[in-house]
């Protein structure tokens, strides 16, 4: 590859690994923030939950566990009923919202959980993109002319 076709190639791949170690902070950034969060909400699993019972929430399956028995006592508290499905004047309508939306606030960290961690994924394929690419297009070597005086020749 001649040495002007190389300079963007290995610029791009800067960029790339540039960019692919930003998306690894910002993900593992974004990760550690969420899991601050659940934790000062100081969440325990309850007993009857499908896993991790008495376990602080501090992560996405955590967080999972706890919005599904939420949904669980949710609808024993209405006899199988959902939110929609009660009369509007029923006074159970108001647990059930209260569940809904503490199931939403949990599943909506699961969810920021799964976009770190696709982030960082990401950003480790592109470091890894950037790397190759610089290995396989060489920098350009660097051409030295020396000066020389060159006597012309006398007739």
């Amino acid at each position: 590859m001649n040495t002007t076709a190389a300079k963007p190639v290995r610029l791009i791949a800067l960029l790339l690994i540039i960019a692919g170690a930003l998306m690894v902070v910002a993900g593992g950034a974004v990760s550690l923030v969420v899991r601050d969060q659940l934790v000062a909400e100081n969440i325990t699993i309850p007993e009857d939950a499908i896993a991790f019972a008495g376990k602080r929430v501090d992560g996405p399956l955590d967080a999972y566990v706890q919005a599904d028995i939420i949904n669980k006592h949710a609808l024993a508290a209405t006899d199988g009923k959902t939110y929609a499905e009660l009369d509007r004047e029923d006074p159970a309508r108001a647990t059930v919202m209260n569940g809904s939306f503490l199931r939403a606030s949990l599943f909506t960290s699961v969810i920021a959980f799964g976009v770190a961690a696709f982030a960082i994924g990401i950003g480790v394929l592109q470091i890894l993109t950037g790397y190759a690419l610089r290995k396989l297009v060489p920098a350009p070597e660097r051409i030295t002319v020396e000066s020389r005086v060159v006597e012309p020749a006398l007739a």
